[in-house]
């Protein structure tokens, strides 16, 4: 029997929670209307980075009704389809542990199909047989033959064998318990799911069961006369509990054996404390509702529960079982979560989904203070500087040191930071040598162009079929760059060559406009201070020419490309 209950227990757990996936919803969000009033400062500091936990919400109660199989565990084989319903109400006190206060009635039944040897010891059998059959201090003993077993009796006449006479113990006990359980959620907490559409417990719980047991001794008001083993052999159990069912009415008239004026009695009834053990799963319909199925064992300790504390043996006097009854409820409930303002019960929940959801979608991110590493100290950090300057020379925008009058003596160890180009070449101080004749002091110094000013302009090289500049391109422009920030009325031509066919005529304004586009974007200077010439002949197909404008040069600085559909990208 109790193989196909567990059997009926998986079978239900499987079909509900196949049902419920499709029915969960997904996602754990709360905020500062479902925290306590005395948890919101706490609430209010996660929120501003100054805690780094996050306060517990206000969850629901559960409340719920069941019903189920009742059956009790003793000494007299039980009925499994004994009923039984309870109700409880549940609170959570984390998201692992609540408390639940839950009341069982349930009602056990139970039939030996094997007749007892030891009625005698029972005061709700020996009650009802005649005077003849009582009997105290009973011994058992072989009859030495065929035919029924002989009970010695003590009568007033002295002692006398007599046929056994059968008895087939029943019962019928109505339970009644309240218990206050604490319940340990096994799977809310997950690590790579949000939530769960099912949810496995364990409880266990002390409280006090209160039993009234009877049996049915009598046929209206006559002793049953059960079927003897001499004249009715006792067959499969099938066919025993049978007939048994057929011969009894469903009275349960007689009280059964409850130890008297000793037992501890409330309203009228057995009271005994009670502990209980179980598992069970529910499983979620809505984020309201969920259905339960669960398995739970009471264990008190008392062996009355199905009214019968003595061993059978065949042989020699009966004795006192040393072993307590239990009985086993197994349930499908129906759950209901209760409260405004609330989220669902925290078993329920998951509480790193919480903490997740900040991760993924931060409300407040709290950066650390960026430290960018500027080895040689010139302000211009590793990433973008283009050379190791000494300490305490000025640099520009790339941390190049800076060369005003462009001797190739950095300002810093100039020591004549502005030396006409005439005077060049210079000392290591930067100082230049001019040499005149003895009446150069009368004679006007002569006019400085763009030419002088610039002076030799270096040409920029490309990649054969390629409108990119490298890094070394890119250098030689920064150098030439500086050279015109420094003579703001300068222009400067920018020389493309070869245009025997269109693929090197549209090549040739790739390559000057590449240059242009560099030095207006990068380096900040403004487009009509260059002169767009491409095409020109005498030239390397891969190399773009610079050259001081003269004075009154003009020019355009954007052209049209000549071929479009040539164009580089």
């Amino acid at each position: 029997m109790a193989s196909k209950k567990y059997l009926l227990f998986m079978a239900v757990a499987f079909v509900l929670s196949m049902n419920s996936f499709s029915q969960v919803k997904i996602g754990t969000t709360y905020d500062s209307t479902q925290i306590p009033a005395k948890r919101l400062p706490q609430h209010t500091e996660f929120l501003n980075g100054t805690n780094n936990f996050p306060a517990k919400p206000r969850n629901q109660w559960e409340i719920g009704i069941k019903g189920g199989l009742f059956n009790i565990s003793g000494d007299i084989p039980s009925k499994f389809v004994s009923p039984g319903f309870g109700l409880h109400v549940r609170k959570a006190f984390g998201y692992i542990f609540s408390l639940r206060l839950e009341y069982i009635y349930g009602i056990g039944k139970g039939q030996a199909w094997l007749p007892a040897a030891n009625f005698s010891n029972n005061p709700a059998w020996v009650g009802n047989l005649p005077a003849s059959e009582r009997y105290s201090a009973p011994r058992m003993l072989p009859s030495g033959g065929a035919g029924s077993p002989l009970i010695y009796v003590s009568t007033k006449t002295g002692l006398t064998t007599t046929p056994f006479e059968d008895v087939f113990y029943n019962y019928k006990s109505k339970v009644q318990d309240l218990s206050l359980e604490g319940v340990v959620t096994l799977n809310n907490i997950r690590f790579h799911k949000s939530k769960t559409g099912f949810n496995f417990y364990g409880f266990a719980g002390v409280g006090g069961t209160v039993y009234d047991t009877k049996v049915n001794a009598l046929n209206g008001s006559t002793k049953y006369t059960f079927p003897q083993g001499t004249n009715t052999p006792y067959k499969n159990r099938k066919d025993m509990l049978d007939q048994l069912k057929s011969l009894q009415d469903d009275t349960y008239e007689t009280p059964a054996d409850n130890q008297g004026i000793r037992r501890p009695k409330l309203f009228g009834k057995t009271f005994k404390p009670s502990g209980s053990v179980g598992a069970g799963m529910a499983f979620k319909l809505s984020n309201r509702i969920n259905l339960a199925l669960e398995d739970r064992v009471t264990f008190v300790k008392d062996d009355l529960l199905d009214g019968q504390r003595w061993q059978e043996h065949v042989y020699g006097a009966p004795v006192l079982t040393r072993d307590y009854d239990s009985y086993n409820y197994l349930s499908l409930g129906l759950n209901i979560n209760i409260g405004s303002k609330s989220v669902e019960p925290l078993w329920w929940m998951n509480p790193l989904d919480y903490a997740y959801s900040e991760i993924r979608n931060p409300r407040l991110m709290r950066l650390p203070k960026p430290v960018l590493p500027d080895q040689d100290g010139d302000g211009v950090t590793d990433q973008f500087d283009q050379e190791q300057t000494p300490a305490g020379c000025p640099v520009d925008s790339h941390g190049v040191t800076k060369d005003t009058d462009g001797d190739g003596v950095p300002d810093c160890k100039d020591k004549e930071l502005i030396t006409p180009t005439y005077c060049q070449p210079v000392d290591a101080d930067g100082v230049g040598h001019c040499k005149c004749p003895d009446d150069c002091k009368i004679i006007a110094p002569p006019v400085e162009t763009c030419s002088t000013k610039l002076g030799s302009l270096p040409s920029v090289a490309f990649k054969v079929n390629s409108n990119k500049l490298d890094d070394d391109a890119k250098a030689v422009l920064s150098t030439v760059a500086a050279k015109l920030k420094s003579n703001p009325g300068c222009k400067v031509v920018v020389i493309g060559y070869c245009s025997s066919n269109k693929k090197e005529q549209q090549l040739s304004w790739d390559h000057v406009n590449a240059v242009i586009n560099y030095m207006v974007d990068k380096e900040g200077l403004s487009l009509d201070r260059f002169i767009f010439n491409y095409g020109q002949n005498g030239g390397d197909c891969n190399t773009v020419d610079l050259r001081a404008a003269a004075d009154g040069e003009e020019g355009p600085n954007t052209v049209d490309p000549p071929h479009p559909n040539l164009r580089k990208n």
